[in-house]
């Protein structure tokens, strides 16, 4: 884990500020609960799903802190018929402009995954 050390403007080194990647992870994976029509994603191991993905849970958020910028790496899913590309470039916007705002670093790239579309509707399966 990294961690982003400055000294706060205005203190003449006096102190500094450490935003750890976890902090940033937790403050990117809530802005994302604030979007409508974009859910989490299924934990994976090896690449398959484990568990279901579900508009309910909350997305998986990677970030990496150098200096005082970070990158994100999201996990998602969407709901049906939402844009994907309109969604996913919502959900940059957002996320660029909420984790910069809380955690006072820039936000240099945002990599969204899109593992799945969920309908509206709920999915109900009849045995035969």
């Amino acid at each position: 884990m990294t961690s982003m050390t400055a000294a706060a403007p205005g203190t003449d080194g006096r102190g500094g500020l450490t935003v750890a990647d976890g902090a940033v992870e937790r403050i990117a994976a809530r802005a994302i609960t604030e979007l409508d029509g974009v859910g989490g994603a299924a934990s994976r191991v090896l690449g398959i799903a484990v568990g279901g993905e579900d508009l309910d849970q909350g997305a998986k958020v990677s970030a990496h802190v150098t200096g005082s910028t970070t990158t994100l790496d999201v996990r998602l899913s969407v709901k049906y018929p939402l844009s994907v590309r309109a969604t996913t470039e919502t959900v940059r916007e957002h996320l660029i402009r909420r984790v910069g705002g809380l955690s006072g670093l820039t936000v240099t790239r945002v990599d969204i995954t899109v593992t799945a579309l969920h309908s509206g509707e709920i999915e109900t399966r009849r045995v035969r």
